[in-house]
């Protein structure tokens, strides 16, 4: 794995803090799956860092998932951020060859941006 701080690093801290909160909660139980993201510096394949969002559990961790395989496996570049952001589209993403998706790609489609919601209105 690789030591290498990435933009996309902070996103699955804020995503830990959500995933505790009760949208998170709620998320959680109707998704259900456990999903494997390896982000790559530049290009995918080549030292990545893994995370596991496990949306069985409601947490994320940094690390391959060791439970066997994950439901769905996503690799990116680092500008992953864009999807979640919204600022790219996944399925233009998958297209263009900037997202690959391993597994399932039914439990894939579940991964929606919803995972990444802003902090709920205070």
């Amino acid at each position: 794995m690789a030591n290498t701080e990435l933009k996309s690093d902070n996103l699955f801290e804020m995503m830990k803090i959500y995933l505790a909160s009760d949208a998170g909660k709620e998320l959680t139980k109707k998704i259900g799956l456990v999903y494997q993201i390896n982000i790559a510096p530049k290009k995918i394949g080549f030292d990545e860092v893994s995370y596991v969002v496990d949306l069985k559990k409601g947490e994320v961790t940094k690390g391959k998932y060791e439970g066997g395989e994950a439901d769905a496996t996503f690799s990116f570049k680092d500008d992953f951020i864009k999807v979640a952001a919204g600022k790219m589209n996944p399925q233009i993403a998958f297209v263009r060859g900037v997202m690959k998706i391993k597994r399932s790609l039914n439990a894939a489609q579940k991964f929606s941006l919803d995972i990444f919601a802003k902090p709920a209105k205070m």
